[in-house]
C-alpha cells in the first residue's frame, strides 16, 4: 500500500512478512483407533530445518517405562515382522492387544542442538470373549443374593445384560410389568445382578450377555438354574433334637459301664483331678456326676482298721494290739 502527498512526492511502503516457527515437530493423527488385526499409521511430521535429523519411535508404558519400536534406523523387538518404518510415519501391516498405548516420536537435529517431539496414542479395539457367569444353584427364600457377570478381555471395556429363561431382564425391575414384584438391583458396566431379597417367583434359569460394539456380542452358555427354597426350620429342629438324644444314650451308656465295672475305677486316688486324666473331656460330666460321687470325688482319706485276734491276747497282760493304717 502506497500514499502520496499533494505538496512532495513521498512513497509510503507496507508488507507482511510470515514467519515461521524453527524446528518444530508435529503429528496429524494424535488418536489411532483400529480393530484388533487391522493396520495402522503413525505420523510424525518436522519442519524443514531440521535437515536430516535422526528420528527414533518409543513406546510408553502407563507407569512410564519405555522402550524403543525404531532406534538407530532400525525396527527393533517383537515389531520386526510387523511394523514399517517411513521419514514421515511408523506403519502397523498388523495390530495385535499389546500394541495399544502411548508412542513417542523423538526427532534430532543440528548436531544434537535441536530436539522435539510428538505424541500418539493407538487405540486397539478388541471384541469381547465369551463371559463367565458367577451363579448360585440354591439360595433360601429372602436372603441377598449376587449373580456376575465377569469378561475382561473386550476393548473398549464391555458392557453386561442379563436373561431370564432366555427373555431380556430390564435394568430396571419397575418399568416391566412381569418384574414388579422382583427386587434387583442391574449394574450394566460392572455386570452385577443383585437381589436384594430372593423370592420363590425368582427360581428360574439365568445367563449374561457382553458387548462392547466391537464384533457380535457374546452369550455365557449353558444358562444356570438358580432354586430358591423356603427355610427348612422343621428339619432343623428336628437334628437338633436328634443331636441331644444321641448324646443321653451316650451319657446313660456311660454311667451304666461304669456301675456295672466296665470302666476301671482307681481305688486308692479318685479325685477330680483323676477323673479328668483318665477320661475325655466331654466325659467328664459323666464321671464326676453319674458316677459314685462319695466313692469316687470324695476327698477324704480311707481308713483300714486291723486287729488282733482275741485268742492272741495274753491272760495276764493286756497291751495295746490296735492299730490303724491310714
Amino acid at each position: 500500500m502506497s500514499l502520496m502527498s499533494s505538496h512532495s512526492n513521498i512513497v509510503l511502503c507496507f508488507s507482511t512478512v510470515l514467519v515461521t516457527e524453527s524446528f518444530t515437530v508435529t503429528t496429524d493423527t494424535p488418536h489411532v483407533t483400529v480393530k484388533e488385526g487391522n493396520a495402522a499409521d503413525l505420523h510424525c511430521q518436522f519442519s524443514a530445518d531440521f535437515g536430516q535429523p535422526r528420528v527414533e519411535w518409543k513406546y510408553f508404558l502407563p507407569d512410564g517405562s519405555n522402550w524403543y519400536v525404531y532406534y538407530d534406523g532400525t525396527v527393533t523387538g517383537k515389531y520386526v515382522d510387523r511394523v514399517e518404518y517411513s521419514t514421515r510415519a511408523l506403519h502397523f501391516k498388523s495390530t495385535i492387544a499389546t500394541d495399544d498405548g502411548r508412542y513417542v516420536c523423538e526427532v534430532t537435529g543440528g548436531g544434537g542442538d535441536h530436539a522435539g517431539q510428538a505424541t500418539v496414542i493407538l487405540v486397539v479395539q478388541i471384541p469381547p470373549e465369551t463371559p463367565h457367569a458367577s451363579i448360585p444353584t440354591s439360595v433360601t427364600t429372602g436372603s441377598a443374593v449376587t449373580l456376575r457377570c465377569i469378561e475382561n478381555v473386550g476393548q473398549p471395556p464391555s458392557t453386561f445384560k442379563w436373561f431370564r429363561n432366555n427373555m431380556l431382564m430390564p435394568e430396571n425391575p419397575k418399568t416391566n410389568q412381569a418384574y414388579q414384584n422382583s427386587s434387583y438391583t442391574m449394574d450394566p458396566k460392572t455386570g452385577t445382578l443383585a437381589f436384594d431379597s430372593v423370592s420363590k417367583s425368582d427360581s428360574a434359569q439365568y445367563a449374561c450377555q457382553a458387548s462392547n460394539g466391537i464384533g457380535d456380542p457374546k452369550t455365557s452358555s449353558p444358562a444356570i438354574q438358580m432354586d430358591v427354597y423356603d427355610t427348612n426350620v422343621g428339619g432343623i429342629v428336628a437334628g437338633v433334637i436328634v443331636a441331644l438324644l444321641i448324646l443321653a444314650f451316650i451319657g446313660v451308656g456311660l454311667w451304666f459301664a461304669y456301675r456295672k465295672g466296665y470302666i476301671g475305677r482307681k481305688e486308692t486316688r479318685c479325685s477330680m483331678a483323676s477323673c479328668v486324666s483318665i477320661s475325655p473331656p466331654l466325659l467328664i460330666f459323666f464321671c464326676l456326676c453319674l458316677s459314685h460321687p462319695l466313692s469316687c470325688c470324695s476327698n477324704k482319706p480311707k481308713v483300714i482298721y486291723s486287729q488282733t485276734q482275741p485268742d492272741e491276747l495274753d491272760d495276764g497282760d493286756f497291751k495295746q494290739k490296735s492299730s490303724f493304717v491310714v
